[in-house]
């Protein structure tokens, strides 16, 4: 699926690219990868720093994800002009996180995780599909915790219903040529896994088998592959960017175990 670096800027010329989650984090990087390669980016976040600088070719601007009448706002900003903004690309990479745990969670920690999460990306897809056309690519961005049991259970199961929406979504726009794929990150370095504890990181670091965090720029990466035509028959598809750590199923904590046995 991945192509040369000269391949990749070649692919990427000119094509509109919607990026949520933009402001920080894997959206910002993505963002930033996008424009590197030629990509022009409509940066969406629902909170910006007025003195964040932005690489050329980037238009900023403000939404909330989990609002479906900003979505349809931003849909028709896009079809205003004539002819109409073709939109080549979705990266749904905005996401909230909810850490309560199964004996205090609570409706609203389901609310909101889900209203960001997965509803944010459906209703995205639902408003900008109409603006694309064959060749255009859709890339979710999931998590570890969308696999596997995760602590965290209202923000876990928010990401296994997105990749449901993943598959739904590869399903119905196939037929146009539209792909649609998911990019699972396991612990990255950023804001949202900044705030979480020491113990949940080491943790982490310890069950990845490369034995480190991830950065952005490693998800950003391959995300700006499947949005490129380079990865043209790739759709419906989940793709774990995590150093391997929902590759082992538990395999690890035996192979150590029995090392030297």
């Amino acid at each position: 699926m991945f192509a040369t670096e000269g391949a990749a800027i070649a692919s990427m010329d000119e094509r509109t690219i919607v990026v949520t989650g933009a402001a920080s984090g894997i959206g910002a990087a993505t963002v930033a990868a996008l424009a590197a390669v030629g990509a022009r980016v409509i940066a969406a976040d629902l909170a910006w720093d007025d003195t964040q600088p932005l690489p050329d070719r980037v238009e900023r601007v403000t939404l909330d994800v989990s609002d479906a009448r900003q979505w349809a706002e931003l849909a028709e900003r896009l079809r205003s002009p004539r002819p109409a903004r073709r939109v080549d690309g979705l990266v749904n990479a905005a996401g909230i996180t909810r850490r309560a745990r199964l004996h205090d969670v609570s409706a609203d920690d389901f609310q909101q995780a889900f209203a960001v999460n997965a509803v944010g990306p459906a209703l995205g897809i639902q408003a900008l599909a109409p603006l694309m056309s064959d060749g255009a690519s859709i890339v979710n961005v999931g998590s570890a915790a969308g696999v596997m049991a995760h602590y965290g259970i209202a923000y876990g199961a928010s990401k296994w219903a997105l990749r449901g929406i993943t598959k739904t979504a590869a399903m119905e726009l196939g037929p146009r040529g539209i792909r649609v794929n998911l990019v699972s990150p396991g612990f990255i370095e950023t804001p949202m896994t900044r705030s979480a504890p020491d113990a949940f990181r080491d943790v982490n670091v310890d069950a990845t088998p490369l034995g480190r965090t991830g950065q952005v720029g490693e998800v950003a990466a391959v995300i700006v592959q499947l949005l490129s035509p380079d990865a043209s028959f790739v759709t419906g598809a989940e793709l774990a960017v995590d150093g391997g750590l929902t590759g082992h199923g538990g395999g690890l904590i035996i192979a150590r175990a029995l090392e030297g046995g």
